[in-house]
């Protein structure tokens, strides 16, 4: 089982990032329609095999999300 809301994690990051769904999308070069449909797609994001294999080995999926480090998110911007 993924543990995460993914839909609400991303919601709740856009906030405090001061950055509505749509702006996210221009950044990413995406439609703001796609973003929400990935967004809302519960088993879109993680692959079911790989959450099938990790049930089988008796662990549930839970990710975590660290902020890129400045010097790093300056790169990113610039590509």
């Amino acid at each position: 089982m993924v543990r995460n809301n993914f839909e609400i994690d991303i919601k709740v990051k856009c906030v405090e990032a001061g950055m509505v769904q749509r702006t996210l999308a221009q950044k990413l070069g995406l439609t703001s329609q796609y973003v929400n449909h990935i967004i809302k797609k519960r088993d879109g994001l993680v692959n079911k095999t790989f959450v099938s294999m990790m049930e089988g080995l008796g662990y549930d999926v839970e990710l975590k999300y660290v902020p890129i480090p400045q010097e790093r998110l300056a790169q990113i911007d610039q590509e």
